[in-house]
């Protein structure tokens, strides 16, 4: 019989639980944009860039626009990086498009130029810097967990 109760008890719990977090994910969740084609097409413009002490980014959707996926364009300027390497629970992905880029992944380093991609795992400790004698502009795409 106490088994039973404590079984019991634990259902209660756990029901409660993805009751709770369903109802995050509903107030993280940008619920209240009418998406149209007016603000699903982006293009960049340079007076909404965001100035870094590296360079600048641009945000083409970020997490308060998107389900969970992001873009940001990074202009990084030669000899610079936009952070020391670190990591984080989300996949990333980079994508290069002009410049020349050192991507450091666990404790490992490659350097590449533009129409190159690089995927970083989860939780992998990782980081980009301009290696090159010219600006590096690259994408980052990357998933939002909220």
């Amino acid at each position: 019989m106490k088994t039973a109760s404590v079984i019991k008890v634990a259902v209660v719990i756990l029901i409660t639980q993805s009751i709770q977090a369903q109802e995050i994910k509903k107030e993280t969740t940008p619920t209240d944009i009418k998406y149209s084609i007016e603000n699903c097409v982006n293009h960049f413009e340079s007076e909404k860039a965001t100035k870094t002490k590296a360079g600048y980014q641009y945000w083409f959707a970020d997490k308060n626009f998107t389900q969970e996926n992001t873009l940001k364009m990074s202009i990084v300027e030669p000899g610079k990086s936009t952070h020391a390497p670190h990591h984080h629970p989300e996949e990333e992905f980079f994508y290069i498009l002009e410049g020349t880029a050192e991507f450091f992944l666990d404790g490992k380093t490659v350097t590449a130029g533009s129409n190159t991609s690089f995927y970083c795992p989860p939780n992998a400790e990782h980081g980009i810097s301009n290696v090159g004698n010219t600006d590096l502009k690259y994408l980052v795409i990357k998933k939002d967990l909220k």
